[in-house]
């Protein structure tokens, strides 16, 4: 086979690590933010903390007005400054040492930002250390009078309690795996005997196998055994199919009893928690303060939109390390390049952290004010039904942003406004046309749908196709099915599910 040489021309597009890192940052959370800052500052020497206070006014403004940023200009600075970190590349052989042992280059506000006002409260977030939930169940089970053997079968089982609190499994599996794990041989009524030891504890329903068993063991542990619990105990017994499908007149006449009795007892089984093991401190044991990214307030009718930046540390690149590399620059042996190399590396990388922070910190607010100026009526009234209709690619075309770059400043990202605190993603919808040709936001089409269920009928909730027949007469056009996805999306069931007497 013979060789041959050819020639061929491709166009690539690639972005600098410089570009990456600061994709990254942008998508970061305020939370998250302060954490990669804290791994940066472990593993980087030649990035520190700035204890000084005087600053240069640039970066001290901790809520950053985004009336003093121009949007159009600031777009169009990033995207140059991006374009030429691309065709630069800022590859480690493009630049001279002689670029750090200029005096202009140290010049401290090329080196630091300051993330915190003066006034700014720097507050750690609390976070509460919780027992896990099987480690509850353990201990109680500590305290009864077990011997070893059955004790070993009941820290299994306890393992195999899912966080709704229930055991799933089978007790024929529960007793192969005990024999291959554990190499304990028992049997299914050993197993059974240590489950009904377990639905002893508290929660009250723990360790069911099952929705229905679930809610027997907590009537049946309810101290007040009045009519009404004894009822409540035999339509969960004799009528759980009817009572999940919401088939309250079939109970009435199965039970020969009124409606009113019927309500009565009803009333006593939805007090029952379907879900024992959400009860207890493990299912909260991840849930965190949610600190927004943004602030926006109402000054008289002016919205003014911050930043929040609190906890984050002031940062600058260290002087011992620029002073090393200056004098290292100045030796011509072997061993001095090398350090040099090394200390102008970290140099480089602690510059470059710091102004990916500071874009971050300039394009999330471009990219806000755009958020805000469009929903202005929103965060004025703080009525939904103001929302317009606003996608990623609105927000791109107004600051001249790509649409990727907006997404990761939507995601994960909070903002506290006068009615709340809400996701930024909350601001997004679709758009939707009504008779007179209006385009209208699909946020407020679900919040009327929403209200309109609030106030149906309960013992005849409206069927889809009777509130697709509401919004059609209201000027909304609307097909059942989009109907039916905005309700699933609002997380609301069925009109046969949402049935109450």
């Amino acid at each position: 086979m013979a060789l041959k040489q050819s020639q061929f021309l491709r166009l690539q597009q690639k972005l600098s690590p410089q570009q990456i890192q600061l994709m990254k940052l942008i998508q970061l959370p305020i939370m998250a933010l302060e954490q990669r800052i804290k791994e940066e500052l472990e593993i980087n020497p030649a990035l520190e903390e700035d204890d000084n206070t005087d600053i240069e006014e640039d970066y001290t403004n901790e809520d950053s007005s985004v009336n003093d940023v121009d949007n159009e200009t600031d777009a169009e600075n990033f995207e140059k400054e991006e374009r030429e970190a691309e065709e630069v590349g800022l590859q480690n052989d493009d630049i001279s040492y002689e670029d750090y042992v200029d005096e202009d280059e140290f010049s401290d506000f090329k080196y630091q930002i300051n993330n915190n006002g003066k006034d700014n409260d720097l507050k750690e977030t609390p976070i509460r250390e919780l027992t896990d939930f099987h480690d509850l169940l353990e201990e109680q089970l500590g305290l009864l009078d077990v011997h070893d053997g059955k004790y070993t079968i009941g820290l299994y089982l306890i393992g195999c309690i899912d966080d709704d609190g229930y055991i799933r499994r089978d007790t024929h599996s529960l007793v192969d795996d005990l024999a291959f794990t554990q190499n304990i041989i028992t049997n299914d009524v050993e197993v059974e005997e240590m489950i009904k030891v377990l639905q002893s504890l508290d929660p009250p329903g723990i360790a069911a196998r099952s929705l229905q068993e679930c809610l027997l063991l907590q009537l049946e542990r309810n101290p007040h055994k009045t009519k009404e619990i004894h009822f409540a105990i035999e339509v969960v017994k004799t009528c759980m199919d009817e009572f999940s499908r919401k088939h309250y007149d079939k109970i009435a006449r199965k039970l020969n009893i009124s409606e009113e009795e019927l309500k009565e007892i009803l009333n006593e089984i939805t007090k029952l928690n379907p879900k024992p093991g959400s009860t207890s401190e493990a299912a909260t044991q991840n849930i965190q303060e949610v600190i927004p990214d943004f602030v926006i307030t109402n000054n008289e009718g002016e919205l003014e939109l911050s930043l929040t930046s609190r906890n984050m540390p002031d940062l600058k690149v260290s002087e011992d390390y620029l002073e090393m590399l200056t004098r290292y620059n100045k030796q011509k042996d072997k061993s001095a390049k090398e350090a040099s190399g090394f200390i102008k590396n970290k140099v480089e990388n602690a510059q470059w952290f710091i102004e990916a922070l500071f874009q971050r910190k300039q394009t999330l607010l471009i990219a806000m004010n755009a958020i805000m100026k469009q929903q202005t009526e929103y965060f004025l009234t703080g009525d939904e039904t103001k929302l317009k209709p606003m996608i990623l690619k609105d927000i791109a075309e107004k600051v001249g942003l790509d649409i990727s770059t907006v997404s990761r400043v939507a995601n994960s990202k909070y903002v506290t406004t006068p009615f709340g605190t809400l996701p930024l993603k909350f601001f997004f919808s679709e758009s939707l046309s009504t008779d007179s040709g209006e385009e209208v936001s699909s946020r407020e089409v679900k919040k009327i749908l929403s209200d309109f269920i609030g106030a149906e009928d309960k013992r005849k909730p409206l069927t889809d196709d009777a509130l697709c027949k509401i919004l059609k007469e209201k000027g909304y056009n609307i097909a059942r099915r989009t109907i039916a996805k905005y309700r699933e999306q609002l997380d609301i069931p069925v009109a046969r599910m949402r049935k109450e007497i």
